[in-house]
């Protein structure tokens, strides 16, 4: 039995296609590289954007004209599964919760037969971890592990929560293990993930600062880049989270989406912050962590944005100045409460969107710029035809052209910046080392 998955979306997919893998290699199938080597195709859904949506329907209705077996998890199977099974019916279902019946799904679709998994189960997916498969990761030293999934939000604007349901941490100790079993078996980067790390164990009476205390412990060659952090719950820790952070195990890097700059559309889209409280958030860290990665996502184009909305979000851009900033046009989702309102013309949000990559490229472009020049410690952590990726220890990527250094994967390299654009900076490697934890 030859299985291909395809992942679309966050890093929370990925890591649960991740688990997928392992418990069919567990199972006994094979896990190939390409849709063509298989008989059986997992597609690992994203239900966040209209486009991406339609993207996967249309992969979904091919492969069920093409007579391949199709079993269909992720967000999509959860929010839309009318739609799935208007494009391919014989396809079988399995929601986020469910991972854990992959090889049954797999093998009934491979079989003939069609299953759907499709209630929700409160479980904790890191006790799949135990039977994680010896060859994880393949030749990859980045490891992904989940830390809950569901929010506590409830956001007008997102279909997420209706995919994945309410928030359920997973436990420490089990993500601690995950963790510690990632480092053995070679992971150098240590990416921790959720639909909401900001909500991280409020419901077990705990929170991600922690977390992070307990990770900080484990012994290892490795660096720990902690996920999406939603800014709502951000003050009920925040001292613990920055003094957390200081610690060289992890990168100095944060992920706070605030998503407008206006305080009328939050409240509109019922984000439980103000901008003057993310701005203090971002002053706090700043001040704290020299060097810190701030990341930030915006959606443009929501339907109640005025004119003065958007100039506010603009203006926060260049206030703040994100170093990542991931621009979302607004997408109507079916069971997202901002369907129901007035949208938008598509031409003012063309143009909005437009002036808003403008400003995010000239903020970003000088950020980089003042790096030019400065030496980074370096974690080599993709290997590309071109060149090696790495990551330094502001999780800031740093390109290194292929042949300036002959260092494998998980090594770290001492660079110096060169030059810049505005994704990413490129390094001329001055010498290399193992790993300093």
């Amino acid at each position: 039995m030859r299985v291909y998955i395809k992942t679309y979306g966050c890093t929370l997919n990925q890591a649960d296609s991740d688990l997928m893998a392992n418990l069919l290699k567990e199972s006994g199938a094979s896990v190939v590289d390409s849709e063509a080597a298989a008989d059986t195709v997992v597609v690992n859904t994203c239900t966040v954007k209209t486009p991406t949506e339609q993207k996967i329907l249309n992969v979904i209705g091919k492969l069920e004209k093409s007579g391949k077996r199709i079993v269909v998890a992720g967000c999509m199977a959860g929010a839309n599964q009318d739609l799935i099974e208007k494009y391919a019916p014989g396809a079988s279902i399995l929601t986020t919760s469910n991972v854990d019946k992959i090889a049954e799904s797999v093998s009934q679709a491979a079989s003939g037969g069609r299953t759907v998994f499709n209630d929700y189960n409160r479980a904790d997916k890191l006790i799949l971890f135990r039977n994680t498969h010896k060859d994880a990761f393949g030749d990859s030293v980045i490891a992904k592990v989940p830390v809950s999934e569901g929010c506590l939000s409830s956001c007008r604007f997102c279909e997420t929560k209706f995919a994945r349901g309410p928030l359920n941490s997973f436990s420490e100790e089990l993500i601690v293990n995950a963790v510690a079993l990632s480092v053995r078996r070679g992971a150098k980067e240590i990416q921790l993930t959720s639909q909401d790390m900001g909500a991280y164990g409020l419901d077990r009476k705990t929170d991600i600062a922690a977390l992070m205390e307990k990770l900080a412990g484990i012994e290892g060659d490795f660096k720990i880049r902690v996920g999406m952090l939603n800014p709502e719950h951000l003050g009920k820790y925040l001292d613990r989270f920055i003094e957390a952070l200081k610690s060289d195990r992890f990168y100095k890097f944060a992920h706070l989406p605030v998503q407008s700059g206006s305080n009328k559309v939050l409240r509109e889209m019922k984000r439980m912050y103000t901008i003057e409280q993310f701005d203090e958030y971002v002053a706090r860290l700043r001040a704290e962590i020299p060097r810190i990665t701030i990341e930030t996502d915006v959606i443009v184009g929501y339907p109640t944005e005025t004119e003065e909305d958007f100039e506010q979000t603009l203006g926060f851009i260049r206030r703040t100045r994100p170093e990542v900033v991931n621009r979302c046009k607004f997408w109507s989702r079916p069971h997202a409460a901002a369907s129901s309102l007035e949208q938008l013309p598509n031409r003012t949000i063309e143009t909005r969107s437009a002036s808003f990559t403008r400003t995010v490229r000239q903020v970003q472009q000088n950020n980089n710029d003042a790096f030019v020049g400065q030496t980074f410690n370096v974690i080599i952590t993709e290997e590309e035809e071109r060149s090696l990726n790495a990551r330094a220890d502001n999780y800031k990527k740093v390109i290194i052209k292929k042949g300036a250094s002959n260092a494998p994967l998980g090594s770290r390299v001492r660079v110096k910046i060169g030059s810049a654009s505005s994704n990413v900076l490129y390094g001329m490697p001055i010498e290399t080392s193992k790993i300093v934890a």
